[in-house]
């Protein structure tokens, strides 16, 4: 899949399969996901200490097996969303934005690099116009690149509307952890007012043909990652490398001691090494 083909998955309702990889610079993950038909790899650098070197690697190497390579840069600022786009990276995913003028500054990084300056800034406010041969040469330039925008929180959603109606903007995908904490409901995925924002943003989203999505993982419930792809959610973010691992693993651990009758758990407690 390219970075034109996912954007225009995201806007035409199509599912998108992707996944968060915290492992670095591991050879064969790019081939795994590949093999299980993955569409995008989530590549943080939000929350993580993945350098410059480092993503602009893994993003040519998940970009050698079909894999679009998607990063999360640090900060909403345009000047971060370049340098991951020259690293490699074909989409950007924008943290904790809460205003339309956010994703407008990010828009004009990932779709029309590499303008930058007066002219970039008088074109997004609508003050000049870019003349239709400079305009077709950032269009094609920037054919491949994707714009994602994390909703997570009370300011983002009373701006849902008009971050919507940026032109540039791919999809929007929720951080349910935070998204709880700017409720005031921290981690209360079961939550009625949690769960009736989930609605309302689908709804928002699809109805505005922007691809939308929510990152899934154990503690927020698969069930609901089934649920919300009925209901028009079509970015699916499943869960990350490590939290897989760790769980599946905890699992084999916790079958084979109830098998041979081995209590590690009671072990460890008592600090006796098995």
């Amino acid at each position: 899949m390219t970075g034109k083909q996912l954007a225009e998955a995201l806007h035409s309702g199509h599912l998108v399969l992707g996944t968060a990889m915290v492992s670095r610079l591991d050879q064969w993950w790019p081939s795994v996901l590949a093999s299980l038909g993955m569409d995008m790899v989530f590549l943080d650098a939000e929350h993580t200490p993945n350098d410059r070197q480092t993503l602009s690697t893994l993003c040519q190497l998940y970009q050698a097996k079909g894999v679009v390579p998607v990063v999360r840069i640090p900060i909403p600022d345009p000047y971060h969303a370049t340098m991951v786009l020259d690293g490699g990276a074909k989409g950007v995913i924008g943290p904790y934005i809460e205003t339309a003028e956010q994703v407008r500054q990010l828009a004009g990084a990932v779709k029309f690099k590499p303008l930058k300056g007066q002219k970039l800034s008088d074109f997004l406010a609508k003050k000049a116009h870019l003349g239709a041969e400079l305009h077709d040469y950032l269009k094609k330039t920037n054919e491949d690149n994707v714009l994602i925008v994390n909703i997570e929180s009370i300011p983002a959603l009373e701006q849902l509307d008009e971050i919507l109606s940026v032109d540039g903007l791919d999809a929007v995908l929720v951080g349910p952890h935070d998204l709880t904490c700017s409720l005031g409901i921290p981690e209360q995925y079961d939550h009625p007012r949690f769960l009736e924002t989930i609605e309302m943003i689908i709804r928002k989203a699809r109805a505005k043909q922007i691809g939308v999505g929510i990152h899934v993982w154990e503690e927020v419930g698969f069930d609901k990652e089934i649920e919300w792809a009925k209901m028009g959610a079509n970015l699916v973010i499943h869960s990350n490398d490590v939290s897989i691992f760790t769980h599946a693993m905890k699992n084999h651990l916790n079958r084979f001691e109830a098998a041979v009758g081995t209590d590690r758990q009671k072990a460890r407690v008592e600090g006796v090494n098995i």
